[in-house]
């Protein structure tokens, strides 16, 4: 099992002067002290206009920086969306930071999920994933190709040579955003790495590496010529301390991250309100104070606790064949110390157990090479990407009216 560390760069209000660059630099310092622990991937996302929730909209600068800052850690876009990047920018920015790092580049695709974000690039929800295939057949000629053009509905490129070209031939690997549960199948039969970015339980795991993995084996239908990357990463809630009681503690920007989702996800197109008119952070703590029994609740799932509490948990996941967990650490106020010291902590206490697998890395090859065939797991059941014990959120109709 491998491990990441995952980057929305969130920051509630009240905002003052010096936060984001402290939020900014913190997080550098944050993917410098996982370099050297060991972990293994840290994605940071792309998102745009998203107040409170995400103030990352240029992953590639972001990850341009850590790569000078770290050694080892592979850097991934977790994702690059599609949708509001022409295809030759992406394909040049991704080369470029292929190079930075020496080939530790991870290229992690998306559409984006909200019509806050498409709408002031000229995208809609209704053909959004017409963008982003099409997209991808514009982007992979150009890693490998010395002249390259397209000429389809959404874009139309004439002859050029995209330079530079990646370290990593013929691209790095290949990711894509699976922001509802329903498209780890189709992340599968592109032949793409899932990023599930949700946060279910082990059972839920096991049905969804099953459908992932048999539609990657016996469904696969590539988009371009590229090369598959069958990976299955799931993200979990993290904060790992001495005991459970002092992780809880520390671990409040998880719940206020599925509270943020869930304030917004039922909203028409996830539609988010005008600039300053919701405190996002005010609005959670009203909640927390009107629902005391759920913020518990909430804090009891993922991956936050003691040492032992997380090892018995992911030895769960490990039973479900998951290749990585990608620890969310780093959500609402969640303090940097308190970010460090769970990185120390889970890096000595737990990680060891769980980063030598041959029993997973054959599993994994009788699956790939049809030795072993898995059965066809019945997914109705897991479809909840929050989990049984996320947090109930009704507001959202307001949002919408807003």
């Amino acid at each position: 099992m491998k491990f990441g560390i995952f980057y929305e760069l969130q920051l509630p209000r009240p905002w003052e002067d010096g936060d984001e660059l402290r939020l900014y630099q913190n997080a550098l310092t944050q993917l410098e002290t996982a370099d050297r622990l060991g972990y293994d991937h840290a994605w940071v996302v792309e998102h745009h206009f998203l107040e409170e929730y995400s103030h990352s909209p240029a992953p590639e600068s972001f990850l341009a920086a850590a790569s000078q800052r770290t050694k080892k850690i592979r850097l991934g876009h977790g994702i690059f969306q599609l949708t509001t990047n022409h295809p030759a920018r992406v394909a040049e920015k991704v080369a470029v930071l292929d190079l930075l790092s020496n080939g530790r580049c991870e290229f992690g695709m998306g559409e984006s999920a909200s019509i806050t974000e498409l709408t002031p690039f000229g995208r809609d929800m209704e053909t959004k994933r017409e963008v982003f295939e099409e997209a991808v057949q514009a982007i992979f000629p150009m890693f490998t190709k010395v002249g390259t053009e397209h000429h389809g509905k959404y874009f139309d490129i004439p002859l050029r040579n995209v330079v530079p070209k990646p370290v990593q031939k013929p691209h790095p690997p290949l990711w894509m955003a699976c922001s509802q549960l329903q498209t780890i199948e189709r992340a599968g039969e592109n032949g793409f790495g899932a990023l599930g970015f949700q946060f279910v339980s082990a059972d839920a795991a096991h049905a969804w590496v099953h459908a992932y993995y048999n539609a990657i084996t016996k469904r696969l239908k590539k988009l371009a010529d590229y090369n598959i990357n069958p990976n299955m990463a799931l993200v979990s809630f993290f904060m790992c301390a001495k005991t459970d009681e002092e992780a809880r503690a520390r671990a409040d920007g998880a719940t206020f991250f599925q509270f943020a989702l869930r304030f917004y996800g039922a909203s028409q197109n996830r539609q988010r309100p005008d600039p300053g008119t919701v405190n996002m952070w005010d609005e959670y703590n009203k909640w927390k104070r009107e629902n005391p029994e759920a913020q518990e609740a909430a804090l009891r799932g993922g991956l936050i606790g003691s040492p032992e509490t997380i090892r018995k948990k992911l030895r769960r996941f490990r039973a479900s064949h998951i290749d990585q967990v990608i620890l969310l650490n780093q959500a609402g106020k969640n303090t940097h110390e308190h970010i460090c010291e769970s990185l120390e902590l889970f890096a000595k206490e737990v990680m060891p157990e769980f980063q030598n697998d041959p029993e997973h890395e054959a599993w994994k090859a009788g699956v790939m090479s049809g030795a072993i065939q898995l059965e066809e797991v019945d997914t109705d059941a897991f479809r909840d990407r929050y989990g049984k014990l996320a947090v109930s959120v009704a507001p959202a109709a307001k949002v919408a009216a807003g």
